[in-house]
């Protein structure tokens, strides 16, 4: 009987979990999955630039797991750019430490802790709002695990400003810090 695999931490769902090419329909693309933790291992490694040691401790997984995953993530990537495949972004065994909650009828996005909870939007007031965390299935799972968890790079981050510090905005206009 083998190890069960040990959970891995996901700093927030992914905004857009589905990509494919330009001018073909999605029915007629092979189609690649990439799983939760594949896709924060690429965000930490290649959008954030940690080292594989930092990324490791964020996601709370040993290195050698982390440099497994990374590879897998990539090369992926890699394959469905070149052979023109329609990518999702689902499934892994994980746990969000933030949520996304987008707002359908102004469409803006606001990025906030797993603990908390918030049933308007505050730009418009609208009460149609979509977690994007519970499109995975997460909500009280994650708000258990993180009480009980952080990770280095997630502490090191909360004092930092930039991209999730204080009254941080995307330039894009995305996300919103609540």
């Amino acid at each position: 009987m083998s190890r069960p695999e040990k959970q891995r931490i996901v700093h927030e769902p992914p905004i857009f979990t589905e990509f494919k090419p330009l001018g073909i329909a999605g029915r007629h693309l092979e189609r690649t999955y990439l799983s939760l933790d594949e896709f924060e291992a690429f965000r930490l490694c290649d959008y954030d630039g940690l080292s594989h040691a930092e990324a490791a401790d964020e996601m709370e997984i040993s290195r050698s797991t982390f440099s497994r995953l990374i590879e897998k993530a990539r090369r992926k990537i890699a394959d469905l750019i070149i052979r023109g495949q329609m990518l999702t972004i689902d499934g892994g065994n994980v746990h969000f430490r933030n949520n996304i909650i987008r707002c359908r009828d102004c469409g803006h996005m606001f990025n906030i802790s797993m603990n908390r909870s918030i049933t308007e939007c505050p730009v418009c007031q609208s009460k149609r709002l979509v977690n994007l965390a519970g499109g995975f299935g997460h909500g009280r799972c994650c708000i258990d695990t993180n009480q009980k968890k952080g990770g280095h790079y997630a502490k090191r981050r909360q004092n930092r400003a930039g991209r999730y510090g204080p009254d941080d905005r995307k330039t894009n206009g995305l996300l919103r810090r609540q």
